[in-house]
């Protein structure tokens, strides 16, 4: 896949990585990571709703959420969405950037940084959940491919998906983008049986990304709720309204779909 740059806005190397931010023809302002665009104007919103609202609709009362990733603050945007959240933590290995982001893509972190309910821990995230007391009823995964970058690699693994469950509170969910299972599929079938394996119940879906140019997938695990069982379009639509949650893709028929087609 070619895509055709029209302007460079930053180009810098942190200590793991490039980061990128540019104009792409046809998506827009681009956030790129080691050469693989992680978010676009144009589509980000599909990867980030989808990746949020199917765990954070299913949790009936998330007030502790724990993102680990998601650098450019999308993410948390989604989770703060929720009024029922009262602390989300977001913790990133790379702190440039988060401050790349905050300067040139403030339409896709949406001042969520800024929001006093966010605490924003510069640290490595499988140190921090090896290390941490505290329990959450959600951890969302945003991270890079597991084959991209040498830094997301661990992060993918079962003992850190058994050390997520160890924080998760007696309800708790967690939910990983998981990269393609078209291209990767030794390792996609590699995460998903991890997760399969800890919790109780499951879910894998995809969603298409054109300026990723394939369909996203995305594994759930559930200590108690059974995603397929409780992901119907009423049910979802009834919660993201009394939540106050807008979304641009993101609703209950979307979901209910997700959850239909699935991968089996």
């Amino acid at each position: 896949m070619s895509l055709r740059v029209k302007q460079v806005h930053v180009v810098k190397r942190s200590r793991y990585q490039e980061i990128v931010v540019a104009e792409v023809e046809d998506f827009g302002r681009s956030l790129i990571l080691d050469g693989y665009i992680q978010s676009s104007e144009a589509d980000e919103h599909v990867y980030h709703e989808s990746l949020v609202h199917p765990a954070m609709v299913l949790h009936p009362n998330p007030t502790k959420v724990l993102i680990i990733g998601g650098g450019e603050g999308a993410t948390l945007r989604e989770v703060l969405k929720h009024k029922t959240v009262e602390l989300a933590v977001m913790v990133d290995i790379d702190e440039d950037v988060i401050e790349v982001s905050k300067e040139y893509l403030p339409s896709f972190h949406g001042n969520a940084f800024y929001d006093p309910r966010a605490r924003i821990i510069i640290e490595d995230g499988l140190k921090f959940v090896s290390e941490a007391k505290e329990v959450y009823d959600i951890v969302i995964l945003d991270l890079t491919d597991p084959y991209s970058s040498d830094i997301a690699g661990p992060l993918y693994s079962e003992n850190f998906y058994r050390d997520i469950h160890r924080i998760l509170s007696n309800n708790g969910l967690v939910v990983t983008q998981a990269g393609s299972a078209f291209f990767y599929r030794d390792v996609y079938n590699s995460i998903a049986n991890s997760i399969k394996n800890i919790y109780r119940y499951h879910l894998e879906y995809q969603v298409w990304i054109p300026s990723f140019g394939y369909s996203c997938n995305f594994v759930l695990g559930s200590k108690e709720y059974n995603p397929i069982e409780h992901l119907k379009k009423e049910f979802v639509d009834s919660i993201l309204k009394f939540r106050g949650v807008e979304t641009k893709f993101i609703n209950g028929q979307r979901i209910e779909a997700l959850v239909s087609i699935g991968i089996y």
